[in-house]
């Protein structure tokens, strides 16, 4: 039987362990800082989503600017479906010359706009 105090001590180290673990975001695949990590649902909630994953912001707002609600549930619900699309591939080429705080707004695509 383990003490208060050993009980607390481990849940300490548990938390820390957990606060040095270095996120990774699936879509870049560089590490992801605590300053832009966005939980992204990998369907979107409207359509009946719960599971999420973290990615930096720059990464989720533009998953979001070129994809509608419908085409990420149905087609682009993983990171593997996302990186094979032509537009992210360039968008991942260029995010990987940017440093892991970089952010810049994102614009909805045009053929997003038009609907």
């Amino acid at each position: 039987m383990l003490g208060k105090i050993r009980k607390k001590i481990i849940a300490e180290q548990a938390h820390q362990n957990r606060a040095n673990d270095t996120l990774i975001c699936p879509l870049c695949e560089r590490a992801i800082p605590n300053s832009q990590k966005d939980a992204h649902h990998l369907i979107p909630k409207s359509k009946g989503g719960k599971v999420t994953e973290y990615l930096h912001r720059i990464c989720h707002r533009q998953i979001h600017a070129l994809f509608t609600e419908t085409e990420l549930a149905a087609q682009f619900n993983t990171a593997e479906n996302l990186k094979v699309h032509p537009e992210i591939v360039k968008f991942i080429k260029w995010v990987k010359t940017k440093h892991i705080d970089f952010y810049e707004r994102t614009s909805k695509s045009s053929r997003i706009k038009k609907n």
